[in-house]
């Protein structure tokens, strides 16, 4: 196989044997293994779960995200079609990935997304188990699209709300749509899919005065709420790890209104879960930063631009594009080998841990809407 030369930003990589960070590395670097075989790193992490952002658009302005003006949106001509997704899907669904989560930007905006629910959720992997099909969203169009969502296949819900406050919201978002996200939980709640799950990122002097507040609306809801510590993943490259609300710091604030009991058995889940006075509900916190969960990580992602990344803070990328728009090609193997080829590349590329906590840590070029939630 061909390594591709990948742009991240506006730099070009160029195709390496021995990848350094930053270069996209050779799929000839990673062993020989049949369609089929589980995906399983150096390190012995086997693979499940593959995260497929559909677009880089969003109907918000988010701080930590990206900027107000002036994003530079991906090319529409190079976003993955549905027919090419669903490609890369039947591949993954055969090396024994068993989980695909919908993400973006806001997956919501994609015009064929009930489609692409229906046709992802006809995928059954190597036992005959059709895949599970999660996704993250904002949840501002869930009200009018969830009905068709639910019919077409989706199991699993993430709905991302930081703030219960309408100016917060504002400030924040950069956009006047709480009552529309709002809505889309209620929507949520109403729909039966659980477990129901809701997202904020913790953030010094912005929300870390709501943590309880937004617990009790998770509850009311019959969600689980999750807190995230803030990543350095800001399209202006200004995290500041001093004003990062950290997990101890959440489950102290969290401790003065309830008893937290740690949930066993993680596994691979990015959360660490608590039960609230006992349970039955439970709150979660991802805390990337303070205390990685890298050792059991089972994810891979599949940007909208069709480049693979073993981890969210990669800088190493592995183009498919050229893979699946190839109109002639030099190599004899058919499309599905030289895929499956590439996600075994990738896997096999995976680096023990992301090393936010090195001081040779570099944030990635994209930001978070461009890479996918």
């Amino acid at each position: 196989m061909t390594a591709i030369p990948v742009t991240i930003g506006r730099r070009m990589l160029q195709p390496a044997v021995s990848a350094p960070s930053g270069v996209f590395a050779a799929a000839s670097t990673a062993p020989v293994a049949a369609v089929g075989a589980p995906l399983v790193d150096t390190h012995g992490r086997v693979h499940r779960d593959l995260r497929i952002s559909l677009t880089d658009r969003c109907s918000l302005r988010c701080t930590y995200c990206m900027p107000e003006q002036g994003n530079e949106w991906l090319a529409k001509t190079s976003i993955l079609t549905l027919d090419e997704i669903v490609r890369i899907a039947r591949v993954a669904a055969a090396d024994e990935i068993t989980t695909f989560r919908l993400t973006g930007g806001e997956p919501l905006l994609r015009s064929d997304i009930v489609e692409v629910v229906r046709r992802l959720s006809a995928i059954t992997g190597p036992d005959g188990r059709p895949v599970e099909i999660a996704m993250t969203t904002n949840g501002i169009r869930l009200p009018e699209l969830l009905p068709a969502l639910v019919e077409a296949g989706l199991t699993r819900l993430n709905i991302s709300i930081d703030t219960l406050r309408r100016d917060r919201f504002h400030a924040l978002t950069r956009r006047d749509r709480l009552d529309d996200v709002r809505d889309g939980i209620a929507a949520a709640g109403a729909s039966g899919l659980r477990p129901l799950k809701l997202n904020a990122v913790a953030m010094r002097d912005v929300n870390d005065d709501e943590l309880v507040d937004l617990v009790e609306f998770a509850i009311a809801h019959d969600a689980q709420m999750r807190f995230i510590e803030q990543m350095p993943l800001d399209a202006g490259h200004t995290w500041d790890r001093s004003r990062m609300v950290t997990q101890d710091e959440i489950l102290t604030a969290l401790s003065a209104r309830w008893t937290l009991t740690p949930v066993p058995g993680r596994g691979g889940a990015p959360a660490a879960r608590w039960t609230l006075d006992g349970g039955p509900h439970t709150v979660g916190v991802i805390a990337s930063v303070t205390a990685p969960f890298c050792g059991d990580c089972d994810r891979l992602r599949l940007t909208a631009d069709g480049q693979l990344r073993n981890c969210l803070f990669s800088t190493t990328e592995y183009d498919l594009l050229p893979i699946l728009r190839a109109e002639t090609s030099p190599v004899v193997e058919p499309v599905e080998t030289r895929i499956d080829g590439m996600l075994r590349s990738c896997v096999h590329g995976k680096l023990p841990g992301h090393a936010i906590n090195d001081p040779s840590f570099l944030q990635p070029a994209r930001g978070m809407n461009a890479i996918g939630g």
